[in-house]
């Protein structure tokens, strides 16, 4: 199903995401996380259902390694397993979904990676803090925080996409 060396590299980045969760924080207004980008580079051959599940046990995993919230991470990206190939379909066409086709930078387009990693990234974020504060947090605060979280998840998600999704050719 999946390639020997996406699984390692999977595995090391789910160990960078519990590093990053555990020693970097850089403001209450950020939540740096690669996770959304994670579950999107997992191969189009996998099946959602599948899918799902490895992005649960990523959540639950760097939840438990870490000083979270346990099920935030795993309640968070559940749904990105879930809409990764309506995603996939939307962004970079449905040819790539029934070929079973990865994609790269070089294949889509910075431009159409760009927007998935963007609409995982939020779709993440949006579950993520709201389910964070719970209701206690003002609006104002909840919106700088998505914001500068999705713009400092965006930066890193390129680094990902370039480990997790190579262009093969």
């Amino acid at each position: 199903m999946m390639r020997r060396s996406f699984v390692f590299v999977y595995i090391m980045l789910l160990a960078v995401q519990m590093l990053l969760s555990d020693f970097v924080r850089i403001s209450p207004y950020v939540t740096l996380t690669i996770l959304p980008v994670m579950v999107l580079c997992i191969p189009v051959k996998v099946p959602t259902s599948l899918t799902m599940i490895i992005a649960f046990a990523t959540g639950l995993a760097v939840d438990f390694f870490s000083d979270g919230v346990l099920g935030l991470n795993a309640l968070a990206l559940v749904p990105v397993a879930l809409l990764r190939n309506p995603i996939l379909g939307l962004v970079m066409g449905n040819e790539m979904l029934e070929k079973k086709e990865g994609f790269s930078m070089a294949k889509a387009g910075f431009g159409k990676v760009s927007t998935a990693i963007l609409m995982v990234q939020a779709l993440f974020l949006v579950i993520y803090i709201l389910a964070d504060g719970a209701g206690t947090r003002p609006l104002t605060f909840n919106a700088l925080r998505f914001a500068v979280s999705l713009i400092a998840g965006y930066l890193l998600s390129l680094f990902v996409v370039g480990f997790l999704a190579p262009d093969n050719r």
